[in-house]
């Protein structure tokens, strides 16, 4: 359990993905770190009280420590800004109000749940989502609702955020612009241990003029130092709990999604390894495979593996 405990906060978020092949995306980077281990211990901290973890858009959508709630508030209000990017709030107000108030009196509910059948878009393939499942991703975007957990069919499940998340969390207060992305900038730093701005950047998906700010205040507060890494010819900088391991013996299949691996350009300087995911690629034009695992080797990344050869 400490193990487990260590490696979820060391890895900070856990990206989750619809698609399914060895396993779900948000499993894999634990096993990759600590070998077999009783996955139902990271559903229990996602969806058990007293819960540690919450789905909101933190990479994109990621399994994050609740602590952050707060710090995510400012994401929250920067959506709710954007509201009219959301068609279906624009064209049906209305649904904001019903579904908070159906949600209220049902509990934890799925899209599918809440619309009765209601008719779903088909202009985009792979986003056949009725008008209801787009008001209910605004709504979680935006900090009205939470994200509960995922049913057996792993269709997100939607309730209010008291039930939700402890309420010590909802308690705290928000903190301000800059010292919400400072915290961020330093767990990304402690993530990765050595990065360079846009690795610190993408980690939580953050807008890059937000970045530099945090950074230059963390290397004056003495938690982040710069560097020089060979081969990079952009300034990078060292967490300053990162250390080096007297040796590596790591032995690893990675998911496409694992924070390894998530930042394609930072893989390729680091280890020289050009990757990409290739489900999306017509068959006749993959290069690779349609879900190729990247395996690492002590401190290189030496092969992939073809899950559907």
């Amino acid at each position: 359990m400490r193990t487990f405990a260590r490696t979820l906060e060391r890895t900070g978020v856990l990206q989750v993905d619809s698609v399914n092949v060895l396993q779900r995306a948000h499993y894999m980077p634990l096993f990759s770190r600590m070998g077999p281990y009783d996955t139902d211990l990271l559903r229990r901290a996602a969806e058990r009280r007293p819960r540690r973890l919450v789905e909101y858009w933190a990479h994109v959508q990621a399994l994050m420590p609740v602590d952050l709630w707060p710090v995510m508030r400012h994401r929250m209000d920067s959506y709710r800004a954007q509201r009219g990017k959301w068609r279906v709030m624009t064209t049906k107000p209305e649904l904001e109000a019903s579904l908070l108030d159906e949600v209220r009196e049902r509990g934890a509910s799925t899209a599918r749940d809440l619309d009765d059948g209601l008719p779903r878009a088909k202009e985009h393939w792979g986003w056949n989502w009725s008008d209801s499942r787009q008001a209910l991703d605004y709504l979680a975007l935006v900090g009205d609702l939470a994200i509960a957990g995922r049913n057996a069919q792993f269709e997100v499940l939607y309730d209010l955020p008291e039930r939700v998340l402890p309420p010590e969390v909802l308690a705290r207060p928000t903190p301000s612009v800059a010292d919400a992305n400072r915290e961020l900038v330093r767990r990304a730093a402690r993530s990765h241990g050595v990065a360079s701005a846009s690795c610190l950047r993408d980690y939580f998906r953050m807008p890059a003029k937000s970045v530099k700010p945090a950074i230059d205040e963390l290397v004056e507060a003495g938690e982040l130092q710069p560097v020089t890494v060979q081969g990079w010819d952009r300034p990078t900088y060292l967490h300053r709990d990162a250390r080096r391991p007297r040796r590596l013996d790591a032995r690893a299949v990675l998911s496409p999604f694992d924070p390894v691996v998530w930042e394609r350009a930072r893989t390729e300087a680091l280890f020289g390894f050009h990757y990409r995911i290739e489900i999306y690629v017509p068959a006749p034009k993959r290069v690779f495979g349609y879900y190729v695992l990247p395996f690492l080797l002590g401190d290189r990344l030496v092969a992939r593996v073809d899950l559907k050869a």
